[in-house]
């Protein structure tokens, strides 16, 4: 998947965090559900350890009152595509 793709979607799944707010009582409900469903969407979008870190990040994030303002998909790309350095191997 392109990387910026990846970050649309992610700006798409930290707005959906956001909803908790908007609809005050209904939303601590929508966190119950939304917090293991964005958890499973982070292990989808980012494979390997750091996607199953995330994802844990991810779920205790959205299931904690309070801190849903956190963008943690955005983060997650942030991390990945612009502060994570790949070492490159290079041939003798």
């Amino acid at each position: 998947m392109n990387k910026y793709k990846k970050l649309g979607i992610g700006i798409l799944f930290d707005a959906l965090g956001l909803v908790s707010f908007i609809i005050p009582g209904i939303g601590e409900f929508s966190d119950i559900v939304w917090a293991p469903v964005s958890a499973w969407l982070m292990t989808k979008l980012y494979t390997g350890k750091a996607g199953k870190v995330a994802g844990v990040i991810t779920f205790v994030e959205e299931a904690l009152p309070g801190f849903d303002v956190i963008p943690t998909f955005t983060l997650m790309w942030l991390y990945t595509y612009v502060f994570k350095k790949e070492k490159l191997k290079l041939k003798p």
